[in-house]
Protein backbone atom coordinates (compact mmCIF):
# COMPACT_ATOMS: atom_id res chain seq x y z
CA UNK A 1 0.00 0.00 0.00
CA UNK A 2 1.24 3.88 -0.50
CA UNK A 3 1.20 5.49 2.64
CA UNK A 4 1.88 9.05 3.68
CA UNK A 5 -0.09 10.73 0.99
CA UNK A 6 -0.04 15.00 1.19
CA UNK A 7 -0.80 17.50 -0.75
CA UNK A 8 1.37 19.87 -2.55
CA UNK A 9 1.46 24.08 -1.51
CA UNK A 10 3.21 26.64 -3.84
CA UNK A 11 2.33 28.12 -6.86
CA UNK A 12 1.00 25.47 -9.52
CA UNK A 13 0.91 22.62 -7.12
CA UNK A 14 -3.25 22.57 -6.87
CA UNK A 15 -4.34 19.30 -6.65
CA UNK A 16 -1.07 17.25 -7.12
CA UNK A 17 -0.29 14.82 -4.04
CA UNK A 18 2.25 13.12 -2.59
CA UNK A 19 2.86 9.50 -1.47
CA UNK A 20 5.54 6.94 -0.46
CA UNK A 21 5.92 3.95 -2.36
CA UNK A 22 5.42 0.94 -0.35
CA UNK A 23 4.71 -3.00 -0.36
CA UNK A 24 0.82 -4.43 -0.74
CA UNK A 25 -1.18 -7.24 -1.73
CA UNK A 26 -2.20 -6.54 -5.68
CA UNK A 27 -5.06 -8.30 -7.78
CA UNK A 28 -6.17 -8.04 -11.25
CA UNK A 29 -9.58 -8.20 -11.60
CA UNK A 30 -11.33 -9.11 -15.18
CA UNK A 31 -15.10 -8.09 -14.73
CA UNK A 32 -17.33 -10.25 -16.76
CA UNK A 33 -21.33 -10.17 -17.73
CA UNK A 34 -22.87 -13.27 -16.81
CA UNK A 35 -25.73 -15.60 -16.39
CA UNK A 36 -26.62 -18.01 -13.80
CA UNK A 37 -27.61 -21.47 -15.18
CA UNK A 38 -28.81 -24.82 -13.84
CA UNK A 39 -26.82 -27.85 -13.87
CA UNK A 40 -29.49 -29.69 -16.00
CA UNK A 41 -33.08 -28.41 -17.72
CA UNK A 42 -35.36 -31.48 -19.52
CA UNK A 43 -38.49 -30.67 -21.13
CA UNK A 44 -40.49 -34.11 -21.54
CA UNK A 45 -43.59 -33.89 -24.06
CA UNK A 46 -46.19 -35.97 -24.85
CA UNK A 47 -45.29 -39.25 -26.30
CA UNK A 48 -48.56 -39.94 -28.21
CA UNK A 49 -51.80 -38.49 -29.26
CA UNK A 50 -54.76 -38.42 -26.71
CA UNK A 51 -55.35 -36.67 -23.98
CA UNK A 52 -53.75 -36.44 -20.15
CA UNK A 53 -55.17 -39.53 -18.37
CA UNK A 54 -53.20 -38.89 -15.20
CA UNK A 55 -51.15 -36.16 -13.54
CA UNK A 56 -48.69 -37.33 -10.81
CA UNK A 57 -46.93 -33.87 -9.83
CA UNK A 58 -47.60 -29.99 -9.17
CA UNK A 59 -45.80 -27.25 -10.20
CA UNK A 60 -42.85 -26.48 -8.19
CA UNK A 61 -42.43 -29.88 -6.71
CA UNK A 62 -39.44 -31.73 -6.44
CA UNK A 63 -38.65 -35.11 -8.29
CA UNK A 64 -35.97 -37.73 -8.16
CA UNK A 65 -35.25 -39.08 -11.76
CA UNK A 66 -37.68 -41.91 -12.76
CA UNK A 67 -40.81 -40.88 -10.84
CA UNK A 68 -43.69 -40.60 -13.14
CA UNK A 69 -44.81 -37.37 -14.03
CA UNK A 70 -48.01 -38.18 -16.40
CA UNK A 71 -49.70 -41.15 -18.00
CA UNK A 72 -51.26 -40.36 -21.74
CA UNK A 73 -54.48 -42.07 -22.72
CA UNK A 74 -53.82 -43.02 -26.51
CA UNK A 75 -56.46 -45.56 -27.05
CA UNK A 76 -54.89 -45.45 -30.49
CA UNK A 77 -51.85 -46.86 -29.32
CA UNK A 78 -53.52 -49.08 -27.68
CA UNK A 79 -55.55 -50.29 -30.28
CA UNK A 80 -51.85 -50.41 -32.56
CA UNK A 81 -50.61 -52.88 -30.08
CA UNK A 82 -53.87 -55.14 -30.31
CA UNK A 83 -53.64 -55.13 -33.99
CA UNK A 84 -49.78 -56.11 -34.14
CA UNK A 85 -49.92 -58.66 -32.04
CA UNK A 86 -52.60 -60.18 -33.60
CA UNK A 87 -50.62 -60.00 -36.71
CA UNK A 88 -47.86 -61.86 -35.14
CA UNK A 89 -49.69 -64.65 -34.00
CA UNK A 90 -50.88 -65.13 -37.30
CA UNK A 91 -47.74 -64.61 -38.60
CA UNK A 92 -46.19 -67.49 -35.96
CA UNK A 93 -49.01 -69.74 -37.49
CA UNK A 94 -48.53 -70.00 -40.41
CA UNK A 95 -46.13 -72.16 -40.67
CA UNK A 96 -44.43 -72.86 -44.28
CA UNK A 97 -46.17 -76.22 -45.99
CA UNK A 98 -43.71 -78.08 -47.89
CA UNK A 99 -45.08 -79.28 -51.48
CA UNK A 100 -45.23 -82.90 -51.61
CA UNK A 101 -41.16 -84.85 -52.92
CA UNK A 102 -42.06 -87.48 -55.58
CA UNK A 103 -40.90 -90.59 -54.96
CA UNK A 104 -41.38 -93.72 -57.53
CA UNK A 105 -38.92 -96.19 -56.16
CA UNK A 106 -41.50 -99.15 -55.19
CA UNK A 107 -43.60 -98.58 -58.57
CA UNK A 108 -39.64 -98.37 -60.59
CA UNK A 109 -38.47 -101.42 -58.90
CA UNK A 110 -41.87 -103.35 -60.30
CA UNK A 111 -41.30 -101.76 -63.78
CA UNK A 112 -37.42 -102.96 -63.88
CA UNK A 113 -38.41 -106.42 -62.77
CA UNK A 114 -41.10 -106.81 -64.85
CA UNK A 115 -38.70 -105.41 -67.61
CA UNK A 116 -35.90 -107.78 -67.00
CA UNK A 117 -38.21 -110.90 -67.13
CA UNK A 118 -39.54 -109.71 -70.46
CA UNK A 119 -36.66 -109.40 -71.68
CA UNK A 120 -35.41 -112.73 -70.39
CA UNK A 121 -38.09 -114.36 -72.18
CA UNK A 122 -37.60 -112.57 -75.23
CA UNK A 123 -33.71 -114.00 -75.12
CA UNK A 124 -34.47 -117.28 -74.13
CA UNK A 125 -37.30 -117.15 -77.08
CA UNK A 126 -34.69 -116.05 -79.79
CA UNK A 127 -32.16 -118.51 -78.55
CA UNK A 128 -34.65 -121.05 -80.24
CA UNK A 129 -34.62 -119.77 -83.55
CA UNK A 130 -32.78 -122.29 -85.95
CA UNK A 131 -31.75 -119.79 -88.27
CA UNK A 132 -28.73 -118.72 -87.20
CA UNK A 133 -28.79 -115.20 -88.71
CA UNK A 134 -32.45 -114.26 -87.60
CA UNK A 135 -31.64 -114.93 -84.44
CA UNK A 136 -28.70 -113.14 -84.50
CA UNK A 137 -30.86 -110.03 -85.57
CA UNK A 138 -33.61 -111.00 -82.89
CA UNK A 139 -31.19 -110.88 -80.20
CA UNK A 140 -29.90 -107.71 -81.82
CA UNK A 141 -33.15 -105.93 -80.96
CA UNK A 142 -33.82 -106.99 -77.89
CA UNK A 143 -30.34 -105.59 -77.00
CA UNK A 144 -31.33 -102.44 -78.64
CA UNK A 145 -34.60 -102.39 -76.71
CA UNK A 146 -33.93 -103.34 -73.33
CA UNK A 147 -30.97 -99.98 -73.92
CA UNK A 148 -33.67 -98.00 -74.42
CA UNK A 149 -36.09 -98.92 -72.08
CA UNK A 150 -32.32 -98.18 -70.02
CA UNK A 151 -31.96 -94.59 -71.39
CA UNK A 152 -35.86 -93.93 -70.79
CA UNK A 153 -35.52 -95.06 -67.17
CA UNK A 154 -32.98 -92.37 -66.60
CA UNK A 155 -34.54 -89.20 -68.37
CA UNK A 156 -37.56 -90.60 -65.66
CA UNK A 157 -35.36 -90.34 -62.78
CA UNK A 158 -33.70 -86.99 -63.92
CA UNK A 159 -36.55 -85.56 -64.38
CA UNK A 160 -38.02 -86.51 -61.11
CA UNK A 161 -34.78 -85.14 -59.35
CA UNK A 162 -35.15 -81.65 -61.29
CA UNK A 163 -38.37 -81.87 -59.59
CA UNK A 164 -37.68 -82.47 -56.09
CA UNK A 165 -34.85 -79.87 -56.24
CA UNK A 166 -37.56 -77.06 -57.26
CA UNK A 167 -39.17 -78.35 -54.32
CA UNK A 168 -37.26 -78.16 -52.17
CA UNK A 169 -36.13 -74.27 -53.33
CA UNK A 170 -39.62 -73.79 -53.58
CA UNK A 171 -39.64 -74.97 -49.69
CA UNK A 172 -36.79 -73.01 -48.63
CA UNK A 173 -37.95 -69.55 -49.88
CA UNK A 174 -41.44 -70.17 -48.16
CA UNK A 175 -39.34 -70.87 -44.86
CA UNK A 176 -37.32 -67.68 -45.28
CA UNK A 177 -40.43 -65.41 -46.62
CA UNK A 178 -42.42 -66.53 -43.38
CA UNK A 179 -38.91 -66.00 -41.07
CA UNK A 180 -38.63 -62.53 -42.32
CA UNK A 181 -42.82 -62.17 -41.80
CA UNK A 182 -42.93 -63.06 -38.33
CA UNK A 183 -39.24 -61.26 -37.78
CA UNK A 184 -41.54 -57.87 -39.37
CA UNK A 185 -44.45 -58.64 -37.11
CA UNK A 186 -42.60 -59.15 -33.82
CA UNK A 187 -40.76 -55.57 -34.61
CA UNK A 188 -44.06 -54.48 -34.99
CA UNK A 189 -45.36 -55.52 -31.82
CA UNK A 190 -41.84 -54.08 -30.38
CA UNK A 191 -42.38 -50.75 -31.83
CA UNK A 192 -46.39 -50.93 -30.67
CA UNK A 193 -45.71 -52.23 -26.93
CA UNK A 194 -42.42 -49.06 -26.94
CA UNK A 195 -45.09 -46.37 -27.72
CA UNK A 196 -47.33 -47.74 -25.24
CA UNK A 197 -44.87 -48.14 -22.53
CA UNK A 198 -43.92 -44.35 -23.72
CA UNK A 199 -46.78 -43.16 -22.94
CA UNK A 200 -46.05 -43.47 -19.10
CA UNK A 201 -44.27 -40.20 -18.65
CA UNK A 202 -41.23 -40.43 -16.20
CA UNK A 203 -38.40 -37.31 -15.27
CA UNK A 204 -35.66 -38.35 -16.96
CA UNK A 205 -33.23 -36.46 -14.23
CA UNK A 206 -34.31 -35.25 -10.38
CA UNK A 207 -35.20 -31.82 -10.08
CA UNK A 208 -38.20 -28.93 -9.73
CA UNK A 209 -41.15 -29.31 -12.11
CA UNK A 210 -42.49 -26.35 -14.06
CA UNK A 211 -45.41 -28.17 -16.13
CA UNK A 212 -45.45 -27.03 -19.52
CA UNK A 213 -42.43 -25.91 -21.71
CA UNK A 214 -40.23 -22.92 -21.80
CA UNK A 215 -38.58 -20.97 -24.23
CA UNK A 216 -35.31 -22.60 -25.16
CA UNK A 217 -35.71 -24.71 -22.69
CA UNK A 218 -33.23 -28.20 -22.74
CA UNK A 219 -33.56 -31.15 -24.69
CA UNK A 220 -37.07 -33.28 -24.73
CA UNK A 221 -37.93 -36.63 -24.56
CA UNK A 222 -38.59 -38.73 -27.88
CA UNK A 223 -41.38 -38.92 -29.82
CA UNK A 224 -43.13 -42.21 -31.42
CA UNK A 225 -40.54 -41.55 -34.41
CA UNK A 226 -37.27 -41.56 -32.13
CA UNK A 227 -38.66 -45.14 -30.85
CA UNK A 228 -39.41 -46.11 -34.77
CA UNK A 229 -35.74 -44.77 -35.27
CA UNK A 230 -34.52 -47.88 -32.80
CA UNK A 231 -35.12 -50.53 -35.42
CA UNK A 232 -33.18 -51.69 -37.84
CA UNK A 233 -33.45 -50.64 -40.65
CA UNK A 234 -34.85 -53.27 -42.91
CA UNK A 235 -38.03 -53.32 -40.88
CA UNK A 236 -38.54 -49.42 -39.61
CA UNK A 237 -40.75 -48.81 -42.73
CA UNK A 238 -42.65 -51.57 -41.84
CA UNK A 239 -43.58 -51.03 -38.15
CA UNK A 240 -43.83 -47.18 -38.84
CA UNK A 241 -46.83 -48.36 -41.71
CA UNK A 242 -48.16 -51.17 -39.14
CA UNK A 243 -48.25 -47.87 -36.18
CA UNK A 244 -50.04 -45.39 -39.08
CA UNK A 245 -46.80 -43.16 -37.97
CA UNK A 246 -44.11 -41.28 -40.10
CA UNK A 247 -40.62 -42.02 -39.16
CA UNK A 248 -39.90 -38.58 -38.67
CA UNK A 249 -42.23 -38.47 -35.71
CA UNK A 250 -44.69 -37.02 -37.80
CA UNK A 251 -48.61 -37.68 -36.71
CA UNK A 252 -51.91 -36.03 -36.64
CA UNK A 253 -51.85 -32.29 -36.77
CA UNK A 254 -50.77 -30.78 -33.03
CA UNK A 255 -52.82 -29.61 -30.71
CA UNK A 256 -52.77 -26.00 -29.69
CA UNK A 257 -53.57 -25.86 -25.73
CA UNK A 258 -53.62 -23.10 -23.56
CA UNK A 259 -53.07 -22.58 -19.37
CA UNK A 260 -51.42 -25.25 -17.42
CA UNK A 261 -51.24 -28.55 -17.52
CA UNK A 262 -54.49 -30.76 -16.54
CA UNK A 263 -55.64 -33.94 -16.25
CA UNK A 264 -58.50 -34.63 -19.52
CA UNK A 265 -56.06 -31.63 -21.30
CA UNK A 266 -55.92 -33.33 -24.90
CA UNK A 267 -52.39 -33.43 -26.13
CA UNK A 268 -50.66 -34.19 -29.47
CA UNK A 269 -46.98 -35.84 -29.55
CA UNK A 270 -44.67 -33.24 -28.84
CA UNK A 271 -46.27 -31.25 -26.81
CA UNK A 272 -44.31 -30.16 -23.95
CA UNK A 273 -46.18 -31.78 -20.42
CA UNK A 274 -43.08 -30.19 -18.11
CA UNK A 275 -39.86 -29.13 -17.83
CA UNK A 276 -37.82 -30.43 -14.66
CA UNK A 277 -34.82 -28.46 -13.94
CA UNK A 278 -31.80 -29.47 -11.70
CA UNK A 279 -31.40 -26.89 -9.47
CA UNK A 280 -28.79 -28.69 -6.46
CA UNK A 281 -25.79 -27.52 -8.25
CA UNK A 282 -25.42 -23.75 -9.98
CA UNK A 283 -23.20 -22.28 -12.35
CA UNK A 284 -22.21 -19.04 -13.99
CA UNK A 285 -21.56 -18.27 -17.79
CA UNK A 286 -19.56 -15.64 -18.18
CA UNK A 287 -18.63 -13.90 -21.24
CA UNK A 288 -15.14 -12.82 -20.97
CA UNK A 289 -13.61 -10.31 -23.74
CA UNK A 290 -10.74 -11.85 -26.16
CA UNK A 291 -8.05 -9.17 -24.65
CA UNK A 292 -8.49 -10.63 -21.32
CA UNK A 293 -9.55 -14.67 -22.13
CA UNK A 294 -5.44 -15.62 -21.82
CA UNK A 295 -5.35 -14.41 -18.46
CA UNK A 296 -8.04 -16.58 -17.32
CA UNK A 297 -7.69 -20.60 -16.60
CA UNK A 298 -9.40 -23.13 -14.58
CA UNK A 299 -8.97 -22.25 -10.77
CA UNK A 300 -8.91 -18.98 -10.76
CA UNK A 301 -11.56 -17.34 -7.77
CA UNK A 302 -14.50 -15.14 -8.77
CA UNK A 303 -17.11 -12.97 -7.16
CA UNK A 304 -20.31 -12.49 -8.93
CA UNK A 305 -22.90 -9.47 -8.39
CA UNK A 306 -26.74 -10.62 -9.13
CA UNK A 307 -28.94 -7.76 -10.40
CA UNK A 308 -31.31 -9.59 -8.58
CA UNK A 309 -29.95 -9.20 -4.89
CA UNK A 310 -27.78 -5.83 -4.56
CA UNK A 311 -25.38 -5.77 -2.39
CA UNK A 312 -24.58 -9.55 -2.24
CA UNK A 313 -21.60 -11.12 -2.91
CA UNK A 314 -21.72 -14.83 -4.62
CA UNK A 315 -18.50 -17.45 -4.37
CA UNK A 316 -17.35 -18.60 -7.69
CA UNK A 317 -15.14 -20.44 -9.14
CA UNK A 318 -13.55 -21.08 -12.91
CA UNK A 319 -14.07 -25.06 -14.24
CA UNK A 320 -13.49 -24.35 -17.97
CA UNK A 321 -12.72 -21.84 -20.51
CA UNK A 322 -14.20 -22.30 -24.04
CA UNK A 323 -11.88 -22.78 -26.82
CA UNK A 324 -14.48 -21.70 -29.62
CA UNK A 325 -15.72 -17.60 -29.59
CA UNK A 326 -18.96 -16.24 -29.69
CA UNK A 327 -20.44 -12.54 -30.49
CA UNK A 328 -20.76 -10.66 -27.85
CA UNK A 329 -23.39 -8.05 -27.10
CA UNK A 330 -20.70 -5.09 -28.26
CA UNK A 331 -20.12 -6.78 -31.55
CA UNK A 332 -16.59 -7.59 -30.59
CA UNK A 333 -15.79 -11.25 -29.51
CA UNK A 334 -15.82 -13.21 -26.61
CA UNK A 335 -15.29 -16.62 -25.03
CA UNK A 336 -17.44 -18.29 -22.69
CA UNK A 337 -16.32 -19.45 -19.25
CA UNK A 338 -17.85 -21.64 -16.82
CA UNK A 339 -17.98 -21.29 -13.31
CA UNK A 340 -19.68 -22.88 -10.26
CA UNK A 341 -21.57 -20.76 -7.78
CA UNK A 342 -20.98 -21.10 -4.12
CA UNK A 343 -23.92 -19.81 -1.37
CA UNK A 344 -23.55 -15.77 -1.34
CA UNK A 345 -23.70 -13.53 1.67
CA UNK A 346 -25.66 -10.30 1.80
CA UNK A 347 -23.90 -6.86 3.14
CA UNK A 348 -24.24 -7.59 6.55
CA UNK A 349 -23.04 -10.97 6.60
CA UNK A 350 -26.44 -12.94 6.29
CA UNK A 351 -26.67 -15.58 3.77
CA UNK A 352 -28.23 -14.21 0.62
CA UNK A 353 -31.08 -16.38 -1.54
CA UNK A 354 -30.02 -18.60 -3.45
CA UNK A 355 -30.18 -17.32 -7.40
CA UNK A 356 -32.53 -18.61 -10.53
CA UNK A 357 -31.56 -19.63 -13.39
CA UNK A 358 -31.31 -17.02 -16.03
CA UNK A 359 -30.28 -14.58 -13.41
CA UNK A 360 -27.82 -11.97 -14.70
CA UNK A 361 -24.81 -11.09 -12.88
CA UNK A 362 -21.45 -9.84 -13.07
CA UNK A 363 -18.23 -11.84 -12.42
CA UNK A 364 -15.28 -10.09 -11.11
CA UNK A 365 -12.60 -12.80 -12.04
CA UNK A 366 -8.94 -12.13 -9.80
CA UNK A 367 -6.89 -13.26 -12.77
CA UNK A 368 -3.64 -12.48 -11.10
CA UNK A 369 -2.50 -12.08 -7.62
CA UNK A 370 1.10 -10.46 -6.55
CA UNK A 371 1.53 -10.50 -2.49
CA UNK A 372 4.28 -8.18 -0.78
CA UNK A 373 4.64 -6.48 -4.33
CA UNK A 374 5.97 -2.58 -4.21
CA UNK A 375 2.56 -1.03 -5.71
CA UNK A 376 1.70 2.56 -6.41
CA UNK A 377 -2.00 3.47 -7.19
CA UNK A 378 -3.18 3.68 -10.78
CA UNK A 379 -3.26 6.89 -10.76
CA UNK A 380 0.38 7.43 -10.13
CA UNK A 381 1.33 5.73 -13.61
CA UNK A 382 1.13 7.49 -17.03
CA UNK A 383 1.69 6.40 -20.65
CA UNK A 384 4.77 7.99 -22.32
CA UNK A 385 4.42 6.72 -25.82
CA UNK A 386 5.16 2.87 -25.32
CA UNK A 387 6.31 3.22 -22.31
CA UNK A 388 5.25 3.84 -18.35
CA UNK A 389 6.25 6.24 -15.98
CA UNK A 390 6.00 7.82 -12.53
CA UNK A 391 6.70 11.54 -11.07
CA UNK A 392 9.85 10.38 -8.46
CA UNK A 393 10.62 13.56 -5.90
CA UNK A 394 14.25 13.66 -5.73
CA UNK A 395 15.43 16.95 -4.19
CA UNK A 396 12.16 18.47 -3.99
CA UNK A 397 12.27 18.54 -7.34
CA UNK A 398 9.85 16.11 -10.12
CA UNK A 399 11.65 13.82 -12.08
CA UNK A 400 9.43 11.31 -14.39
CA UNK A 401 11.04 7.38 -14.09
CA UNK A 402 10.43 4.96 -16.55
CA UNK A 403 9.06 1.74 -14.82
CA UNK A 404 7.61 -2.13 -15.17
CA UNK A 405 4.32 -2.29 -14.74
CA UNK A 406 3.53 -5.96 -13.51
CA UNK A 407 -0.15 -6.84 -11.97
CA UNK A 408 -3.14 -4.42 -12.77
CA UNK A 409 -5.15 -4.00 -9.87
CA UNK A 410 -8.67 -1.77 -9.82
CA UNK A 411 -6.82 0.51 -7.25
CA UNK A 412 -3.41 -0.08 -7.31
CA UNK A 413 -0.63 -1.35 -9.80
CA UNK A 414 2.33 -3.85 -9.27
CA UNK A 415 5.91 -2.12 -10.01
CA UNK A 416 8.42 -4.93 -10.96
CA UNK A 417 11.11 -2.61 -12.12
CA UNK A 418 11.97 1.35 -11.69
CA UNK A 419 11.10 1.90 -8.05
CA UNK A 420 12.01 1.09 -4.40
CA UNK A 421 9.93 1.18 -1.43
CA UNK A 422 10.03 4.58 0.97
CA UNK A 423 10.31 6.52 -2.42
CA UNK A 424 8.27 9.42 -2.55
CA UNK A 425 5.75 10.15 -5.59
CA UNK A 426 3.28 11.94 -7.39
CA UNK A 427 -0.40 9.84 -6.55
CA UNK A 428 -2.73 12.41 -7.92
CA UNK A 429 -2.48 15.29 -10.83
CA UNK A 430 0.25 13.59 -12.88
CA UNK A 431 -0.84 15.32 -15.70
CA UNK A 432 0.22 18.62 -14.27
CA UNK A 433 3.33 18.24 -13.21
CA UNK A 434 6.38 19.13 -15.26
CA UNK A 435 10.48 17.63 -15.00
CA UNK A 436 12.50 19.63 -12.21
CA UNK A 437 9.17 21.26 -10.69
CA UNK A 438 9.42 22.10 -7.45
CA UNK A 439 7.40 19.56 -4.92
CA UNK A 440 7.09 19.43 -1.28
Amino acid sequence: MVLGVSGCTGDGNAGIELGTVDRATVTEVVEAPANVQARATVTVTATGDGTVGKLYVTDGQRVPAGAILAVISAPDAQTRLRTTRAQAAQAEAAAPTSPPRIDLGASQGQADTSAKGAFDAARRAAGQIPDARLKAAALAQITAAEKQYALARAQAQAAIEAINTGVGNLSTALGALTAAQRGQAEAAVTAAQRAVDALTIRAPIAGVVQLGGTAGSGSSSGSLGSVLDQLPPEVRDQASSALGTDVSGGSAPQVQTTGPVTAGMPVSTGLPLATIVDTAVLSLIAEVDETDVLLVRRGVHAAAELDAVPGASYPATVQAVDLSPTASARGGVSYRVRLTLGHGKLADGRPAPDPRPGMSAVADLQVRTARDAISVPSSAVTRVGNLDAVWVVAGGRAARRTVTVGTQGEDLVEITKGLIPGERVVVRGADKVSAGQTLS
